[in-house]
């Protein structure tokens, strides 16, 4: 996991607020280790008033080599999903899974997340990594040559398993840990994965009964991938080209039998700003968008002092026409960002594109509007044109 702090949820306040046969049923198996902390589980009719949250509190909020494994699982699973956003997703899929808590209009978000590990554990997990698929986002892509175009085929649950054990190896050899679990949300035209994986080791200093001593953990990572089921298109947000690769091999292999299904080739180019000037950024024939402006750009000159040149402005190519110049003939421009404004938006947001494969944008449904924008004014090789 990414971090050792659970703050939100054990924290005084936090543990009080849980109704407390949730709270015993939650601390039970670990009932020997807390135990061990000088904290007594009270039985469910005892009255906790006199109990001591604060040595609960510190017992779970500095876990150390003697913590179970499991113990610090749970508590990230619950910590995270502890928010007013956990519980309404949590609540919906409980209800839709026929497991909704009696009284859930007075279970606090804290109560909710502690319920829903306790009955329903991997529906917990994967509304925390739903979560993952909103943030925002740095995705490289990779276009299949198939044509015609095959027809994608949900994953079954088996082919899911072998694409999981392919990757937890190559994890494995790469100091991540030996785990890796894929999670498919199959909505319209894309269909998302989101994985979850081990970093290599963190060690942290800690206090162990009064003793120095360290804390060693795997953090935890979540990469996304997505494809595109109109146009064949890979897109991958992980952060080593590594990983990059790992992906387009295996999700070739596993989802449509041949790991050379997405080619390692370029998408991006950023020539268009030189060969149309501001006419590339033209946007009238595509819907979803109001307006597209240049605000900077990237120029890699390279030679002995390996020179790169950024211009920066609100609206660059007016900027450069208030003084009749026009952007640089040479070099090669490895990057560009422009303010977008989307018609579901008041305020622009920002869209940077790096040659050859990387798009960096903040919402999902932008992606829609912006590749058709892209394929059509030339900055993609491929696209969706309507």
């Amino acid at each position: 996991m990414s971090t050792v702090n659970f703050k939100r949820f054990c924290e005084v306040s936090s543990l009080r607020s849980i109704e407390l046969k949730y709270l015993i049923d939650f601390l039970k198996p670990y009932a020997a280790f807390l135990k061990q902390r000088r904290v007594v589980l009270p039985s469910r009719t005892d009255s906790t008033d006199d109990w001591d949250y604060r040595a609960l509190s510190d017992a779970l909020m500095t876990p150390d080599t003697d913590t179970p494994n499991e113990l610090i699982d749970a508590l990230y699973f619950v910590n995270e999903m502890s928010t007013p956003e956990g519980m309404d997703g949590l609540l919906d899929a409980l209800r839709e899974a026929g497991k909704s808590p009696r009284g859930e209009g007075e279970m606090s978000p804290s109560d909710v997340a502690v319920f829903a590990w306790l009955k329903a554990p991997d529906l917990l997990e994967r509304k925390h990594a739903e979560q993952y698929l909103t943030r925002g986002r740095s995705m490289v892509h990779f276009q299949t040559a198939e044509s015609p175009l095959p027809k994608f085929k949900r994953p079954s649950k088996t082919i899911l398993k072998q694409l999981e054990t392919d990757l937890a190896e190559w994890f494995l050899e790469k100091n991540r840990g030996d785990s890796a679990r894929v999670f498919l949300f199959d909505k319209g035209d894309i269909a998302s994965f989101l994985v979850r994986h081990g970093d290599p080791l963190r060690r942290e200093g800690a206090i162990n009964r009064n003793e120095s001593s360290s804390v060693t953990y795997r953090p935890e990572k979540h990469d996304l991938i997505t494809y595109d089921k109109r146009i064949g298109e890979l897109g991958v947000r992980a952060s080593s080209k590594g990983e990059q690769q790992l992906y387009r091999i295996n999700f070739g292999k596993h989802c449509f039998g041949k790991e050379s299904f997405f080619p390692n080739e370029d998408k991006y180019t950023l020539e268009p700003l030189r060969d149309y000037g501001e006419d590339s950024l033209a946007c009238a024939d595509v819907k979803g968008i109001d307006w597209v402006r240049l605000k900077e750009v990237q120029v890699y000159w390279g030679g002995e002092y390996s020179e790169i040149e950024i211009r920066k402005a609100n609206d660059l190519f007016k900027a450069y026409s208030s003084r009749d110049k026009l952007l640089p003939s040479k070099g090669r421009i490895n990057r560009a960002t422009f303010s977008v404004k989307f018609s579901d938006s008041k305020s622009p947001r920002s869209v940077t594109i790096k040659p050859p494969n990387a798009a960096l944008y903040l919402r999902d449904d932008d992606a829609v509007h912006l590749e058709e924008w892209l394929h059509k004014r030339g900055f993609s090789k491929n696209g969706v044109s309507k």
